[in-house]
């Protein structure tokens, strides 16, 4: 057991790279955030569709209980959009450590969804995540709108976390991957022929250059199809405070690949760095409180961590 969750904590972490560089994705892509996601999906579909069929697996049948997970797609899709929307409105680094912010809502969100008491370890390590956001906020504040936006993009990247720690259970990562790609593209899908229609969008804000398309295949296969199978598998022995607690470390992938492609424009305040420091080092505290909880439990406990 012990090694299969070594395993899955590596695995997670090669996940967390991988979408530490969808955000320099992201930001190449010339086409906008909603039609952005939609080709993200609707490529992800596809990718994970073919490998069903090739393995001869059945995951993919819809059923009466796959409401849900479809549900859960829909979030998922409004998500990406609010993220990629903040990434074009601020900058990468900016954006990134508003994800750090996951673990904080998560702690809110997870004692309702599984009926138990707040972890107050989790709310403390939530204060220091305010507190780290609060010196973004302040000596950042020429990127409000976009830091606002990235806060509600984690809000809703924490509440489908914590609802897929609960589907897991029931449901092989294969197919939760792949009705919820289908179902965040079936509702991106309607909005845009409701905003086409109403002239909020124009067809021609689909279209992808050659370059569009390379990147949109490097995301719609290897960062999302690959890395979003893999994320749900580990839920099945990480708890999903853990999963959000080391996604903290995507920034730090992030960043220092924004600094790599775009140089000087991902340049921030020295206080960005530090608050951004706060919110990162809650991945560690993380770690260390629950070996330290693990050690006082009785021989033969097997708590999800």
């Amino acid at each position: 057991m012990l090694q299969s969750k070594n395993s899955d904590y590596a695995k997670l972490h090669f996940v967390v790279f991988l979408w530490g560089f969808t955000a320099i994705l992201g930001n190449l892509i010339s086409i906008d955030a909603i039609p952005l996601v939609w080709h993200r999906m609707w490529m992800a579909s596809v990718f994970i569709f073919l490998f069903l069929i090739v393995t001869k697996r059945t995951d993919f049948k819809i059923d009466k209980k796959a409401w849900r997970i479809i549900l859960a797609g829909v979030i998922i899709a409004a998500h990406w959009i609010t993220f990629f929307h903040a990434i074009k409105i601020s900058t990468v680094s900016v954006a990134l450590a508003c994800v750090s912010t996951g673990a904080f809502f998560g702690s809110l969100i997870e004692p309702i969804v599984y009926k138990r008491k707040v972890d107050k370890s989790e709310m403390l390590l939530g204060g220091f995540v305010i507190l780290g956001l609060y010196l973004i906020f302040r000596f950042e504040g020429n990127y409000t709108a976009g830091i606002i936006t990235a806060l509600i993009s984690t809000f809703l990247s924490a509440s489908f976390s914590v609802l897929n720690s609960k589907l897991v259970k029931t449901n092989s990562p294969f197919r939760i991957t792949f009705l919820e790609m289908l179902g965040g593209w079936l509702a991106i899908s309607l909005f845009s022929l409701y905003a086409i229609y109403s002239g909020s969008l124009q067809v021609s804000d689909f279209s992808l250059n050659g370059m569009d398309w390379l990147y949109l295949i490097i995301l719609g296969s290897v960062c999302t199809a690959y890395a979003f199978i893999q994320s749900v598998a580990v839920m099945r022995t990480l708890s999903s405070f853990t999963v959000l607690l080391s996604i903290n470390l995507e920034p730090i992938y992030g960043i220092f690949l924004a600094l790599i492609f775009f140089g000087d424009s991902e340049m921030m305040n020295p206080y960005f760095y530090v608050g951004a420091g706060i919110i990162l080092s809650t991945v560690f505290a993380d770690i260390l409180i629950k070996r330290y909880k693990k050690k006082k439990l009785p021989t033969g406990t097997n708590p999800s961590v």
